[in-house]
């Protein structure tokens, strides 16, 4: 099915509205809106035409619990017919409250588990290469509070050593961690080997301008920073 749509950015909070049943997750969706817009309108190379394309830029919601942005922007983007938000949550929706890849279209993983997207992305990366795709990126999205799980210890450690160029990891960080990392997020990654750049998560242009640094030989992190105030 061909899904024609000439919907931007001020169509996305009307579109989210569409989707009840787990208000609870309602910041952790709205907090990751703006860096979801600017990856799908400005940065990632995908095709809601050519959804298994193998040259295909990859994007990895780790943060895949309160799906609605993602799902919003996805609809937006001709992914989705829009009238499935209305369906959100249902017993026979494709749109469940955590992302099916079997079932979502341009949705590249199953999610909502924390800590298991970063370690995904890193071996999607080293999946393309086995495979000599040098080109395509693959950008994974995780929160501030995710980076606590063991896992993306290890895979941000592995990424920088092995200079993992086609990764970035864009961190949301709306200060919901509970332990908080010594030096800052950013400080974290950078240790390892990462080209880093922190950015006003709601400014367009800082994210654009920190999302396409990309660099060859290193792996990418983008700390978009969030006011809670502003979810």
């Amino acid at each position: 099915m061909t899904i024609t749509t000439t919907r931007g950015y001020a169509d996305l909070r009307p579109l989210m509205s569409a989707m009840t049943g787990d208000e609870k997750h309602d910041v952790a969706a709205t907090s990751t809106l703006d860096v979801l817009w600017v990856l799908y309108d400005q940065v990632l190379s995908v095709d809601p035409q050519r959804t298994d394309d193998p040259d295909r830029d990859r994007f990895l919601l780790s943060k895949g619990h309160g799906p609605m942005a993602f799902y919003a922007v996805l609809a937006a983007k001709g992914f989705l017919d829009p009238a499935e938000l209305s369906c959100f949550g249902e017993f026979d929706s494709r749109l469940g409250f955590h992302p099916d890849r079997v079932l979502a279209p341009g949705v590249e993983i199953g999610s909502g588990s924390l800590g298991h997207g970063l370690p995904l992305g890193l071996g999607v990366v080293l999946g393309l290469r086995a495979q000599g795709r040098e080109r395509p990126r693959v950008v994974v999205l995780v929160g501030d509070a995710e980076l606590d799980e063991g896992s993306n210890h290890e895979a941000i450690q592995v990424a920088g050593r092995w200079g993992l160029g086609q990764l970035t990891t864009v961190v949301v960080d709306n200060r919901s961690s509970s332990t908080g990392w010594p030096g800052g997020i950013a400080d974290r990654f950078a240790r390892e080997g990462w080209a880093v750049h922190t950015v006003n998560g709601r400014d367009h242009g800082e994210l654009r301008r920190a999302l396409t640094d990309a660099r060859p030989d290193r792996p990418l992190a983008v700390v978009a920073e969030v006011e809670p105030k502003e979810l």
